[in-house]
């Protein structure tokens, strides 16, 4: 379902007050850091040298890659970049809004923005008319699939309103795209973002335990609590139902990597252009053999006339 909901139309999270509520007065802690509803007016237009400046005072690279984490209930988007052997907490900018509630997405159409361990590779990173620039997490991915969860076009993008996206206006995802898209260029193969309900700490956790929910959060704490020690990224595959993560790939027949939608559909797209290059190989082959063939023939029809004497080859 495309998040770009008409203003006033949205379903909203924890993440601030409905897209509707705009125009009333915001409660004061929703609007104490920019990002969240009620503040989009104030925040500065983005400056790519402004933002390089700041790299430059913590001492990170342009280009070093980066790592996402998303928080609907803190309804806070944080963005770590590497900095030697470690990642570090570069920025953490308020969300606008979220939809739906806690929890992961389940079906299109349900207007639930997702919870998982996704990646953003490049052709993931999009700039249209509607969003000019956003990520897309290629929802729905393997973990996704194994339940059937389906849906698209699941977004991180600017503006204020969501129907099942992360929306951060846009001065903030035109910040967020630029130190994306300049990891990719400088070779990261994907971006990580990790989507969760709230910050999973063990006391958060034991409070959510009569949720339905409760099993699948405690698998993504594993994420949270490995990144949280080696302040890297996790590997994560999927095994069965269930993440995997760990420090280093798992080899395990049972398990997949942990891949997008985007990257799936790009493969099978890059199948079927294998596939009809094939067939269009195999038709010219089988032609060029057919026309030798013709000639062949045409040549041993032409020796039996020059051998009989004939002055045209029989029909």
């Amino acid at each position: 379902m495309l998040c770009a909901g008409l203003l006033g139309l949205t379903a909203t999270g924890t993440g601030g007050p409905s897209a509707a509520d705009e125009s009333s007065a915001a409660p004061q802690e929703a609007v104490q850091a920019y990002g969240k509803l009620g503040a989009a007016d104030a925040i500065p237009p983005f400056s790519a040298k402004e933002l390089e400046q700041r790299l430059a005072t913590r001492g990170i690279e342009p280009g070093s890659p980066v790592f996402i984490r998303i928080f609907k209930a803190e309804a806070e988007l944080e963005l770590w970049m590497e900095v030697g052997q470690r990642f570090e907490l570069f920025a953490t900018y308020p969300i606008c809004n979220w939809s739906g509630t806690l929890g992961p997405k389940l079906t299109e159409g349900d207007k639930q923005s997702p919870e998982g361990l996704y990646v953003v590779s490049a052709r993931q990173l999009r700039q249209s008319t509607r969003w000019r620039r956003s990520l897309d997490l290629g929802f729905p991915n393997t973990y996704d699939r194994t339940l059937r969860r389906t849906g698209s076009d699941l977004l991180i993008h600017g503006g204020c309103t969501s129907e099942g996206c992360f929306a951060m206006t846009d001065p903030v995802i035109d910040e967020i795209f630029w130190l994306s898209d300049t990891a990719l260029e400088e070779g990261q193969r994907r971006i990580q973002v990790h989507a969760f309900p709230f910050r999973m700490t063990p006391e958060k956790l034991a409070a959510q335990a009569g949720s339905e929910w409760h099993g699948f959060w405690s698998n993504l704490k594993e994420a949270y609590d490995l990144f949280e020690r080696t302040r890297r990224p996790p590997v994560v595959s999927v095994c069965g139902n269930r993440y995997v993560v760990g420090e280093t790939a798992k080899e395990d027949d049972d398990c997949a990597a942990n891949i997008s939608a985007t990257e799936v559909w790009a493969a099978q797209r890059a199948r079927a252009a294998a596939a009809r290059r094939v067939r269009a190989r195999n038709a010219m082959r089988a032609y060029a053999a057919a026309r030798r063939a013709r000639l062949a023939a045409r040549a041993r029809q032409q020796r039996v006339v020059h051998a009989t004497g004939q002055r045209k080859l029989p029909r």
